[in-house]
């Protein structure tokens, strides 16, 4: 069974930037795993963090099982993550275990240091996970994978860069079918509307949602779409294993 891992930096972001995609390859057989480094225990005003910790992974859960998937937690602490060997370790060890075909993960630079942090993670654990000499933490126990995973970023979230420049992907996913159920994905979390209107400024989260993918649709001339990016440095793959999953519902940038 072909397998995706969306490796983000806490609860919520996969299913915001890459749950319908997600979703549509569930459809087509593949077994989803959704992981995050953190669990999110900054994610409230009025809870303590062990308790936003709880409720969150088990939102967590609850989303990922939408897409008929898997959760997994690195049990970082929010705006605690770096690109270190303890979470590269981590990492490591869950590519190792799960067998992904490909990942998903945040773009190199984001609003926030845990995206780009989580990103780099990622990106650092698809190159190690196939060394049999790298035992890390975790990883030491687990044989390597055949070769280097190939990688994937979906867009910063809200579209731009540090300076408020447009990150515009060269290809996007038609999700138009999926974005009810994505749309219900999301809804999981329900202990985020309150605080992303506190911290962001920003109700209604599931509608913000389907305005950024509305915006994504139409540089490709969708409905709704999910933009991505493939990590094409030396030693990566060139395979297009994202592509060729969902071929008629690439989209190439139009606009």
């Amino acid at each position: 069974m072909p397998t995706v891992l969306a490796l983000c930096a806490h609860p919520d972001d996969a299913e915001f930037r890459c749950g319908g995609t997600l979703l549509l390859l569930a459809h087509r057989g593949w077994k989803v795993h959704i992981a995050t480094v953190c669990a999110g225990n900054c994610g409230s005003a009025e809870l303590s963090p062990n308790a936003i910790t709880i409720l969150r992974r088990g939102e967590a859960r609850s989303a990922a099982a939408v897409a008929g998937g898997a959760y997994h937690c690195l049990d970082g602490l929010d705006l605690q993550v770096y690109d270190n060997d303890e979470f590269r370790g981590k990492a490591t060890a869950l590519i190792r275990a799960v067998k992904p075909d490909c990942i998903i993960t945040h773009y190199p630079t984001d609003y926030m240091p845990d995206h780009d942090a989580a990103g780099a993670i990622a990106r650092c654990a698809a190159f190690t996970a196939p060394m049999p000499n790298y035992v890390v933490g975790p990883a030491t126990a687990l044989p390597p994978t055949e070769g280097v995973v190939p990688l994937y970023y979906f867009g910063p979230l809200g579209g731009t860069d540090y300076f408020g420049a447009p990150v515009v992907a060269p290809w996007f996913v038609e999700i138009t079918a999926v974005i009810e159920e994505k749309a219900e994905m999301l809804g999981q979390h329900l202990s985020q509307r309150e605080w992303l209107r506190r911290q962001h400024g920003m109700d209604q989260y599931i509608e913000e949602m389907r305005h950024w993918d509305r915006e994504a649709g139409a540089h490709c001339g969708a409905d709704y779409a999910e933009g991505f990016f493939q990590h094409r440095g030396h030693g990566y793959p060139q395979t297009s294993v994202l592509q060729d999953a969902l071929r008629e519902l690439v989209r190439e940038r139009s606009v």
